[in-house]
């Protein structure tokens, strides 16, 4: 059972996803039950094999290029909702700060800096719903 909150046109909604029966989704939005038919899924066309081709090689680097500095974003290891951003846009943060306060299953889940650096963006909002692997924050 999967629990999410939706804020749809300014009107919020509680949905729980129950249990899934071939097509049949029973779900529950504000305390109402649904059974939800799904689209059956078409049958698979065989995949094509893909032709090998010759491979170019790459150029060779100049000695003298500096790496572009590594941007990477924080990700939500699971779905849920933003209850608190603790950074903004050109914070400075270490590894293991607390960036993000992240509601799943009904439970506060501190998300961390990976690394130290610099917020130089922040992908979400406060009351947000994330799926997991959503980029949260991205630190360069």
């Amino acid at each position: 059972m999967k629990e999410y909150k939706y804020k749809i046109n300014g009107n919020l909604y509680n949905v729980v996803i129950g249990d899934i029966e071939d097509n049949i989704a029973h779900v529950e939005v504000n305390g109402t039950h649904y059974n939800v038919e799904m689209e059956k899924k078409p049958k698979a066309a065989p995949t094509p094999k893909p032709i090998p081709r010759p491979v170019a090689k790459p150029a060779a680097a100049p000695v003298a290029a500096k790496p572009a500095a590594a941007k990477s974003g924080v990700k939500s290891p699971l779905p849920g909702v933003i209850l608190d951003i603790k950074v903004k846009e050109g914070d400075t943060v270490k590894k293991g700060q607390t960036i993000i306060i992240l509601e799943a299953m009904k439970m506060e889940n501190s998300i961390n800096a990976d690394k130290d650096g610099k917020v130089t963006a922040i992908n979400v909002s406060k009351g947000e719903s994330v799926l997991e692997g959503t980029d949260l924050v991205i630190i360069e």
